[in-house]
Order: C-alpha cells, then sequence, then structure tokens
C-alpha cells in the first residue's frame, strides 16, 4: 500500500498532471456505418484520451466510435444499479461517476472515481453476464459513450487489442479494490484520509501553480474514507495549519502530496 501511495505521489510530482482541455473537435465516422441512435459524427474533446483506444490507428477508432451512442448523463444520475442486467460497455468522455456498493445497511461504500477516459460496465462482455455488482453515479454532467452489449462483444472480438485494454482496466480496477479493503482494513483514519486525497489528485485533480485541486466536499471524503464528517473537517484543518492543504467551499487544493504521503505511511 505505501508503495502504491509513493508512486501515485511521484508521478503526481514529476507530471504534474497536464490538464486534459474541453474544446470539442469532431471525428469523422466511416462511411456507410450505423451509429446506435447516434449523431452522424462523434465529437471528443481535445487531448482526450483513453486506455481502452490505446494502441487503435485513427481509422480503428473511428469504428469504435460508429458503433456507439452518446448519452449525456446528470449531476446525481443514476447510470446503473447493482443488480441491473449487464447489457451496456460504457465510455467516459466528459464529467465524472463514483462507483460504489450498498451495504446491507443501505450505506454507500465507495470504491472509486471514474474520470474522462475510464470504461466500465465490464461484464457486458460476458457470454452469460451475471447482474451489476456496484452502482455508478453522476457527480459531474457530461457524456458517456455507450455500447449494447452485441455491438460491444463484436468489436472486442474484431480486434483483440481492445481486448487487452479492457482486460488491463479490469485488472487496474481489481487492484483499486484490495487497496480499498486493505486500507478499511489496516490503516487509521487518517491514513485512509490522506490516501483517499492523493488518490483523488491523481484521478480527478486538476493542476495549479501552487498544488492539485480537487472538487471534494467533506461529506464526499467522509463517505470516501469511512470516517464522520466531522473526522474530515478536524484534519483538514490540521492539514491546513501544516500548510498541507487549503480547503475551500468545495474544493481541497493539495499544496505538497508527497509530504501528505510521507506523514502518514
Amino acid at each position: 500500500m505505501c508503495a502504491k501511495v509513493s508512486q501515485i505521489a511521484t508521478r503526481l510530482s514529476n507530471s504534474r498532471w497536464a490538464m486534459r482541455a474541453h474544446e470539442p473537435r469532431t471525428v469523422a465516422v466511416i462511411k456507410g456505418a450505423k451509429p446506435l441512435n447516434a449523431a452522424s459524427a462523434i465529437a471528443l474533446p481535445r487531448g482526450f484520451r483513453s486506455s481502452f483506444l490505446e494502441g487503435l490507428i485513427p481509422s480503428e477508432i473511428e469504428a469504435v466510435l460508429a458503433a456507439a451512442a452518446r448519452r449525456s448523463i446528470s449531476a446525481k444520475q443514476i447510470i446503473y444499479h447493482e443488480g441491473d442486467p449487464a447489457a451496456h460497455l460504457f465510455l467516459l468522455v466528459t464529467g465524472r461517476a463514483a462507483r460504489y456498493k450498498l451495504t446491507h445497511g443501505g450505506a454507500k461504500l465507495f470504491l472509486r472515481w471514474l474520470a474522462p477516459g475510464d470504461v466500465f460496465g465490464f461484464m457486458a462482455l460476458r457470454t452469460d453476464p451475471p447482474p451489476l455488482l456496484t452502482t455508478v453515479q453522476v457527480v459531474r454532467e457530461g457524456y458517456v459513450l455507450v455500447w449494447d452489449r452485441a455491438s460491444a462483444r463484436a468489436l472486442v472480438r474484431r480486434d483483440p487489442r481492445l481486448f487487452a485494454n479492457i482486460y488491463s482496466a479490469m485488472t487496474n480496477y481489481l487492484a483499486s479494490l484490495i487497496d480499498v479493503l486493505v486500507g478499511r482494513a489496516s490503516q487509521t483514519a487518517q491514513q485512509r484520509l490522506a490516501r483517499m486525497l492523493v488518490e483523488s489528485a491523481h484521478q480527478i485533480g486538476r493542476p495549479r501553480r501552487d498544488g492539485i485541486e480537487c472538487d471534494l466536499t467533506n461529506e464526499q471524503l467522509a463517505e470516501m474514507a469511512n470516517v464522520s464528517a466531522f473526522t474530515v473537517s478536524r484534519q483538514l484543518s490540521e492539514w491546513q495549519k501544516q500548510g498541507l492543504v487549503a480547503k475551500s467551499r468545495g474544493k481541497i487544493l493539495l499544496r505538497s502530496p508527497e509530504h501528505l504521503v510521507l506523514s502518514h505511511f
């Protein structure tokens, strides 16, 4: 766990998290293609990147996009509930979502953020998919690309690189779930908060000259780290006095993610 979080902090320091611009561009679709309830062209943000499309040449990417439907998503919308049929594969293009599991008591067990470029709904690729195991809820409006189960399976069969990319995404997701379980079982509340802040900076942070800014509320952090909102408020105040973070309404600035990691792991 310590090594994993330290690696995240190193990437934060070295890359400074190059920002994804949001200027749309038009991607042409192959003539004769029939998108599913989609327009004749798919608009993607300039500079958009996704491991799902890694290794594909432009014409192959166009073929993948041509089979997709574009669906707008709004804040607090549920994209799917656990227990729903695994009928679609999704690629988040803009916005943000959270993946969580409901406990028997009805509480949300936060699992991870979904940021632009993330693909989800993997079970739709199975021959006989079981019901979905988690819930995905939108946090910030945007849009997703959606492939129905038949289209997604056909694309993966046609191009082994898509299968390899999805397998890699599934492996990374499994690793993040293991981290969540280990953290909840062995880390203090302070350590869980520090880890969630650093991982959020990695997944959804925006670079600034004075650090990495995340759109996070105390309530969201409390849910993510499985602690009370009072604990979050008290710990953030302490870290702010130490110069590690700066808190404003709905936002947290990590001034020194590396020091936060070194101090608590």
